[in-house]
C-alpha cells in the first residue's frame, strides 16, 4: 500500500498549491483498468420449460386430502395477551444493559449465535414450501405469457419489447427464489409441477398475473412473522420484496393505479393455498404433499372489470375460475377501456392511471355464490375442498390492516348479495380497495392482521375481489 499512500501525499500537495491559484484544470483519466475473476455463485436449482398446460387426465389418486396427523382441538383458543408484552415503558429510554455499544437490549436473533438458514418446525416446512409451490408457478407463468401471446399483441395493449423483456427478467427472478426456498427446505422440497390456467387472451392474462401474483404475496405475508426460523424470514422478506413489485408491475400492465392502499395484506396459507391449488394440474410422483385447507371456490357474480370503462357495471364477466379472472368477452370496443383517448378512461399500459370511474365503491351490491365442499382440486386432483364453518351469514372484507363484516342477504342455496361497507384504515384510506380477498364466515369473530388464521375453522368459501 506504500505507492497509495504515496499518491494520496502527492494529491494532497497538489491540493494545497491549488488554494493559492486562481484556476487549475484537473482531468483525471484511469492509466489502468482492474479486473477480477468472477467470484464463486451458488448453483441454482435445476428448471425446465413447462411444454404442456391443461387439465389432469391421469389416473385417481392414491393420496387425497391434505397432510395431516393427530389434532388436537378443532379450533385455537382465544386467550388473553401475554402479560410481559404489556410491561415494557414505552418512553424513549433504556431499561436494560446494552450488550454491546449503541445496542439496546432485547431482540431475537441478536445474540451473536451464528445464523442457521433452514427451517426449524412444521410450521416452517410447510410454509416454506407452499411458498415454493407459489414460485414455481409463476415461473412457468411469465414464460408461458411471453411463449403464447404475439408481440402485437402486447403491443396493442401498450406493452413494448422492454415490457416483455421486463417479464422474462420477472421469470429469471423466480429461479433466484425457487432456488433460495429449495435450499432452505432441503432434499424433500416441492419440485415444477405442470399448470392449468384458464383459456386466456392477453389482457385476461394479466389480469390473472396481477391476481395470482397477489396471494402470492399476502400468502407469505400472513405467516413471515411467525416463523420459528427467523434467519429463514429475514431471506423470504427479501424474496417477496419483490414479489410485491411484479404485482405492482402487472397493475401498470393492466392500466390500474400501481399501488392503491397504504397497507398490503397479509392472509393465512390456507387462503392461497385455496387459490394456488386448482391451477397445479399434475406433480412428480411422491411430491411433498402440504397440511394445508383447500377451501370451496366463491364467485363474485358482478365481479369489477378493469377492462371495461365503467367497470363496476357489469354482470357476469369473468372467466369462472377460482381467481375471477376478468373475462374480453362480452366487451364492446365503445366500452373498452383501451379503445379510450380519455384521460381517467384509458386503460392502456402506463406508469400509473387513475380512472374517473371507480371499479367498485361503498354501497355497492356484490352478489356471490359458492361450491359446495368436497370439489377434487389441486395437484393430480387429490386434494379436497373442506369447511368445518356452519351456514354462510357474514361476508369477510380483508383488505390492508381491517377485516369488516357486512350481512349476506336474500340468502337462497348457495348464493346471496352483500353490500360493500365503507370503512377506512385511517382517515383518508378506504380500507376496500386495490387486489383483495373476500371470504364467506358463519360469524363475525374479532381478527386482527397478526391472529387471522383464527378465522379458518368459520370459513365458508375465498376469492379475490377487485376493489380498485
Amino acid at each position: 500500500m506504500a505507492w497509495f499512500n504515496s499518491l494520496a501525499r502527492s494529491g494532497a500537495v497538489a491540493l494545497a498549491l491549488a488554494s493559492y491559484c486562481r484556476a487549475v484544470p484537473l482531468v483525471s483519466e484511469p492509466e489502468t483498468t482492474v479486473t477480477s475473476d468472477a467470484a464463486a455463485t451458488a448453483c441454482e436449482v435445476p428448471v425446465t420449460d413447462v411444454t404442456s398446460h391443461g387439465s389432469y387426465t391421469g389416473p385417481p389418486p392414491t393420496t387425497t386430502g391434505a397432510l395431516s396427523t393427530d389434532v388436537l382441538s378443532p379450533t385455537i383458543p382465544s386467550l388473553p395477551p401475554e402479560q410481559h408484552k404489556l410491561e415494557y415503558p414505552a418512553d424513549g429510554r433504556l431499561h436494560a444493559p446494552e450488550p454491546a455499544p449503541y445496542t439496546p437490549a432485547g431482540g431475537l436473533g441478536t445474540n451473536g449465535t451464528e445464523p442457521v438458514y433452514r427451517v426449524q418446525s412444521g410450521f416452517d416446512y410447510e410454509s416454506i414450501a407452499l411458498a415454493l409451490y407459489q414460485e414455481w408457478i409463476e415461473l412457468d407463468l411469465f414464460h408461458y405469457g411471453l411463449a403464447t401471446y404475439p408481440v402485437e399483441e402486447f403491443e396493442k395493449l401498450g406493452l413494448t419489447a422492454e415490457d416483455r423483456y421486463l417479464l422474462q427478467f420477472m421469470a429469471e427472478q423466480e429461479v433466484g427464489h425457487a432456488t433460495l426456498l429449495s435450499n432452505m427446505l432441503g432434499p424433500q422440497a416441492p419440485v415444477q409441477c405442470t399448470y392449468n390456467y384458464p383459456s386466456m387472451n392477453l389482457q385476461e392474462y394479466i389480469d390473472f398475473s396481477q391476481k395470482l401474483t397477489r396471494w402470492g404475496e399476502s400468502g407469505v405475508y400472513g405467516f413471515l412473522n411467525h416463523l420459528d426460523s427467523r434467519e429463514s424470514a429475514q431471506l423470504l422478506l427479501q424474496s417477496i420484496s419483490t414479489e410485491a413489485r411484479q404485482q405492482l408491475i402487472f397493475r401498470q400492465f393492466e392500466g390500474l393505479f400501481p399501488m392503491p392502499v397504504w397497507f398490503e395484506t397479509g392472509v393465512p396459507q390456507s387462503w392461497a393455498w385455496t387459490l394456488l391449488a386448482p391451477y397445479i394440474s399434475s406433480c412428480p410422483a411422491n411430491q411433498t404433499r402440504l397440511i394445508w385447507q383447500n377451501f370451496p371456490a366463491l364467485y363474485v357474480l358482478n365481479q369489477p372489470n378493469p377492462a371495461r370503462i365503467n367497470g363496476a357495471d357489469v354482470w357476469n364477466e369473468t372467466l369462472g375460475d377460482y381467481a375471477n379472472t376478468l373475462s374480453t368477452a362480452d366487451l364492446t370496443d365503445s366500452d373498452a377501456c383501451l379503445n379510450s383517448t380519455v384521460v381517467g378512461e384509458n386503460c392502456r399500459a402506463a406508469i400509473s392511471r387513475n380512472r374517473t370511474i371507480p371499479l367498485s365503491y361503498p354501497g355497492r351490491q356484490v352478489f356471490l355464490e359458492w361450491d359446495a365442499p368436497g370439489q377434487a382440486v389441486g395437484p393430480n386432483n387429490s386434494y379436497v375442498t373442506s369447511t368445518s364453518a356452519g351456514p354462510p351469514q357474514f361476508a369477510a372484507w380483508v383488505s390492508q390492516l381491517n377485516v369488516t363484516y357486512s350481512p349476506l342477504q336474500n340468502i337462497s342455496g348457495n348464493t346471496a348479495y352483500t353490500i360493500q361497507p365503507n370503512t377506512s384504515t385511517y382517515e383518508g384510506d378506504p380500507a376496500i380497495n386495490g387486489t383483495m380477498f373476500l371470504v364467506l364466515t358463519d360469524r363475525e369473530l374479532p381478527v386482527t392482521p397478526f391472529n387471522l388464521t383464527m378465522l379458518n375453522p368459520f370459513v365458508n368459501a375465498v376469492t379475490i375481489y377487485q376493489a380498485g
